[in-house]
């Protein structure tokens, strides 16, 4: 029986299904739309770090064919194989994308899914509907990804932008069409679409034209790998023994034509275009002159107007630089001193910069949202946002953390209770928390500490109240004790987190997380965290209050930690 996904939810793989070989159906349809339904292969930083991995209608399958495009068969709009097992290290994600093919929006997508099928048995099924969406024109449907195991994710998030902002996302940009400076040859039938892969892309197969690519020699079916049962075999799917199709066109439809742009592999990028920018003769302008060496008077023209001479035997003299030895205030004539047919940089614009590399929009990118499709994404490392529509679930935070908010949200006071205030201030663990609720996106940060989502999956950690910023309703929490006898009040609290959700921890500094040994002891005031399955026991070497006499070293309660292999312990650089 298949497992119902919604929105935000995750599962390993391995949970649904003991093979690795499986079936990825896409069905999406809606009146008068067109899709390019695709699938990025994705590095471990979230890029298209190489296109080869960019999978769709013109590109059917990746080099190793761990992913391949098999077209519309048993119900499905489209469909993929992907081996598991045959996923090259380099590749950690694969996003499964729609894009709207003209105009229109997804708001007018009827019912649809996406499905994973293995041994002819569907075992996952993320389905939406046009409610979902709005104004967008791209969105990720589900995503298969590398965490300590293969992972499946339903994702749901859109883009406006269409396919030029779903490529920006994952590190490739839409080209725009430029009026070539000199006749270029004509591409290749068959090229690549037109967009620019980031400028790490493997520069492989630049130089030469494409040559017709032979025919590969029969792949036999990975064991236990089997479509989603039909009357008849499905579509596009290389049989054992048979050759793997080139590519796919739908039933009843002729194949796309390819469009004229440069072949991907050879296509300029945004960071290391491999042509110098166009100019009047299309070489690099001479370095500006230098000026006289210090003590020398400047050259004036000899009388009656001739230019001096070069000295016998020596090579003339360098030109002077505009307005060198010109009276103060003098006007210069327009062009006085500039090279013939260039043109003047603007003012502040430093040389050799790009066009249109300056002003407000250029100096603000690197700073701008990061969106991922993600319940929880880390803008940097001090501001994280939090999707309230992805999963549905509202969240709770610390009271003024929020610092920005897009959508409709709701603030509401999340009270402790009487018997949760009298604990509170008891132990020092009260946690003064609002919920947010509703649909949109919530930005949250406070004091400019450094943020640390974790992702628990019924597992459990201890973290202080002082660390905790953020943290998923659906996680239960309460306050623990740590016994001991070398402190005043004999024993110390922390709060413990269990469940499936995510906390985010926030430090001061950078800290350091070591492995749970015999020996290991910590500040119980640099101590952020630790796995909840570990033993601690307070150590004192001195049962006196610090800096009670001279000499004290001021190391006065540590807390030991023990366990099995496995645990582990959270420190900050920083001593509440």
């Amino acid at each position: 029986m298949a497992r119902e996904f919604q929105r935000g939810h995750k599962a390993r793989i391995s949970d649904l299904t003991a093979g690795t070989d499986l079936y990825v159906g896409v069905q999406i349809a809606g009146p008068g739309l067109t899709f390019d339904i695709s699938c990025f292969g994705l590095d471990a930083e979230e890029r298209l770090s190489d296109d080869r991995y960019f999978v769709f209608f013109n590109q059917p399958k990746s080099p190793e064919e761990s992913i391949q495009l098999l077209g519309a068969q048993a119900g499905d709009t489209e469909s993929f194989r992907v081996t598991l097992d045959r996923i090259p290290e380099g590749i950690r994600k694969l996003s499964f994308t729609a894009t709207l093919d003209g105009a229109g929006q997804m708001s007018q997508v009827g019912p649809g899914y996406l499905r994973i099928v293995a041994g002819g048995e569907e075992v996952a099924r993320y389905s939406f509907t046009g409610a979902e969406f709005s104004t967008e024109r791209a969105v990720m449907l589900g995503d298969i990804y590398f965490k300590d195991a293969w992972r499946f994710a339903a994702v749901g998030q859109g883009f406006d932008g269409g396919l030029e902002a779903l490529l920006k996302n994952f590190g490739g940009e839409v080209l725009e069409e430029e009026a070539p400076a000199a006749p270029e040859p004509q591409p290749q039938p068959g090229a690549a679409p037109g967009f620019a892969a980031p400028a790490f892309a493997p520069p492989t197969e630049t130089a030469a034209p494409p040559a017709p690519v032979p025919t590969p020699p029969p792949v036999p079916a990975a064991q236990g790998y089997a479509p989603p049962a039909d009357n008849t075999p499905p579509q596009g799917f290389p049989a054992p023994g048979s050759t793997p199709p080139q590519g796919f066109t739908p039933p009843g439809q002729t194949p796309p034509p390819a469009p004229a742009v440069p072949d991907v592999h050879g296509a300029p990028t945004v960071i290391a275009p491999l042509a110098p920018p166009p100019g009047p003769t299309g070489t690099v302008p001479p370095p500006a002159p230098a000026p006289a060496p210090y003590g020398q008077p400047p050259q004036q023209p000899a009388y009656g107007g001739q230019p001096p001479q070069p000295p016998y035997g020596g090579q003339p003299a360098a030109p002077m630089p505009p307005g060198y030895g010109a009276q103060p205030g003098a006007p210069m004539p327009p062009g006085y001193g500039q090279i013939p047919g260039q043109q003047t940089a603007s003012y502040g614009v430093p040389q050799g910069a790009p066009q249109g590399g300056a002003g407000v929009g250029a100096a603000l990118q690197k700073f701008k949202e990061t969106p991922t499709g993600q319940r929880w994404t880390q803008q940097n490392k001090k501001l994280m946002r939090v999707d309230l529509g992805i999963g549905g679930q509202p969240v709770l935070a610390k009271q003024g953390s929020m610092v920005l908010y897009q959508g409709k949200v709701d603030f509401s006071y999340k009270g402790a209770g009487f018997a949760g205030r009298i604990v509170g201030n008891a132990t020092g663990q009260e946690m003064q928390l609002m919920r947010c609720t509703g649909q949109g996106q919530v930005f949250l940060a406070e004091n400019a500490t450094y943020l640390h989502p974790i992702e628990l999956q019924g597992d459990a950690i201890c973290v202080s109240a002082e660390n905790v910023l953020a943290f998923d309703e659906t996680l239960r929490y309460e306050v623990r004790r740590i016994e001991g006898h070398g402190i005043p009040g004999g024993a110390l609290f922390t709060m413990q987190f269990q469940g499936t959700g995510t906390i985010v921890v926030k430090t001061h500094g950078t800290p350091v997380v070591l492995p749970v040994t015999p020996t290991t002891f910590a500040d119980c005031n640099a101590v952020v965290a630790w796995s909840a399955a570990a033993q601690v026991i307070v150590s004192s070497q001195v049962r006196m209050r610090r800096n009670a006499y001279p000499g004290d070293t001021g190391e006065s309660v540590n807390l030991q930690f023990r366990g099995a292999p496995g645990n582990f312990i959270v420190v900050q650089p920083y001593e509440v």
